[in-house]
């Protein structure tokens, strides 16, 4: 009788565990940010990020992203990275997060989607509205797109340089091909 009981007691928590299933940020993603100044066009690179998908019956019902402002950069060295972690007031705001509110698949086969969510920069919290691609094959999820940022939504000041010479401009674009792995 106790066996049966442990059993019936058991069952729903096995159930549950194997319904949900959780996905781990592979090394494969890139998330790239394109800007551009009064001089020239730049492209900067998380080089260190982290996120989870955890998924209940086949649809995600949770998504996150953390990249690591210090681990931010561009190939036109120390001095640019130093004037974009400043920008992006890394000292007091070590990460750029963004968080899954609500998830809309667009067409049958769920390769087009709008994700909804909350993005956080240098401290500021806004929500945002991401078109990209989604696609689930075996153990992994694929996200493609980019969004377009202006920089003083997020209260940054656009960086400058040789005494104001160089302006960066307000705009930028954040692209990002995302690969969640099953954990």
């Amino acid at each position: 009788m106790k066996n049966i009981l442990l059993l019936l007691l058991l069952l729903p928590v096995v159930f549950i565990s194997q319904a949900q299933e959780k996905y781990s940020l592979s090394p494969k993603s890139v998330v790239t940010i394109n800007g551009s100044s009064t001089v020239s066009d730049w492209i900067v690179e998380a080089n260190a990020m982290k996120g989870t998908i955890q998924n209940k019956e086949n649809l995600i019902k949770e998504l996150t992203l953390e990249v690591t402002v210090e681990k931010i950069n561009s190939e036109r060295g120390a001095s640019m990275d130093k004037k974009l972690h400043s920008a992006l007031k890394m000292e007091e705001h070590p990460q750029v997060t963004f968080k899954l509110k609500e998830l809309t698949e667009k067409d049958a086969d769920a390769s087009k989607g709008t994700i909804k969510g909350l993005l956080t920069i240098a401290g500021v919290t806004k929500d945002v509205v991401l078109s990209c691609e989604i696609r689930k094959t075996g153990k992994e999820y694929f996200i493609k797109g980019n969004k377009e940022i202006n920089l003083t939504d997020y209260n940054i000041a656009p960086p400058t340089a040789m005494f104001g010479q160089i302006v960066v401009g307000e705009n930028v674009t954040v692209n990002f091909d995302l690969v969640y792995s099953k954990a």
